[in-house]
């Protein structure tokens, strides 16, 4: 069926009856891609297009997002499902690729023991953790809440990219995205995802302590140093996990370059 793009997609159904809409591209080893806040698989398309040279790639929608349905009330639960499904689609086993909310869903997601095969987390947006933060955080979300309440979307957009630091410009011109407005309450979805209650209140290290799946955490080498503080913490407790710095890379990376580096880490060793 045609999305807003004019691409065609498939569907398939959470667990609570959700519709999660996903494309699939190229052949070989199944790869789900998983996106970061507010963005769809529309925005990540570039990236999965080059990775379809190596892998059978899925790109979805996550729920809230692009063609995908939503059901509430939220959970972490209910988007790790989702994840579930779209593994069940490609056989019941898949690699994962999460970037930024899209990595700790990823993280998520292995801690409760889906079927995947090997694991790249890219910059996992984790903070220190300390009290002051986390208030911060609280409060950050009552914002957008009530933003979201009053039905002022574009403000939310805004808000949210001015919090983590982008220039006011880029934030005005997020916010005036309609893609980007429709997406605005799954906003408080990744305030959830990377929440505490969300791991049951284990720190982030700490969940991944339990994690035994093989797993790459990228980190760009140009980006905010707690990116790399928080990439470095997580590959140190993975007991099969390892880091890898881009260097002169930001946040966001090229799929040209990105596609090299993923390509080494999951097909080693297969035959």
């Amino acid at each position: 069926m045609p999305t807003s793009e004019g691409a065609a997609h498939s569907e398939t159904t959470s667990r609570d009856g959700t519709s999660i809409a996903y494309e699939r591209l190229g052949a070989g080893d199944p790869l789900i891609v998983v996106g970061g806040a507010l963005q769809g698989r529309v925005t990540y398309r570039p990236t999965a297009q080059e990775l379809a040279r190596d892998f059978a790639v899925v790109n979805y929608d996550r729920r809230g997002r692009g063609d995908s349905g939503d059901t509430a009330p939220h959970s972490v639960e209910r988007e790790v499902e989702d994840l579930a499904a779209l593994v069940a689609v490609v056989g019941g086993r898949a690699s994962v690729y999460g970037h930024s909310s899209g990595a700790v869903l990823a993280l998520h997601a292995a801690a409760r023991g889906l079927p995947i095969d090997r694991l790249v987390l890219h910059e996992p947006p984790f903070g220190s953790g300390s009290d002051e933060e986390q208030s911060a955080e609280q409060q950050e979300a009552e914002h957008l809440a009530a933003l979201l309440a009053q039905n002022r979307r574009a403000d939310t957009v805004r808000f949210y990219f001015a919090s983590m630091g982008m220039p006011a410009e880029v934030a005005d011109d997020l916010a005036a995205d309609p893609s980007m407005q429709a997406s605005a309450p799954t906003i408080l979805y990744d305030y959830e995802i990377l929440g505490e209650r969300g791991r049951d209140g284990l720190t982030p290290a700490e969940q991944a302590s339990h994690i035994s799946v093989p797993a790459l955490v990228l980190a760009g080498g140009a980006s905010p140093d707690f990116m790399l503080d928080a990439a470095t913490r997580i590959a140190g407790a993975l007991p099969h996990g390892r880091l890898r710095v881009l260097d002169g890379e930001e946040h966001v990376v090229a799929p040209e370059v990105l596609r090299p580096v993923l390509a080494e880490f999951l097909l080693r060793d297969r035959t």
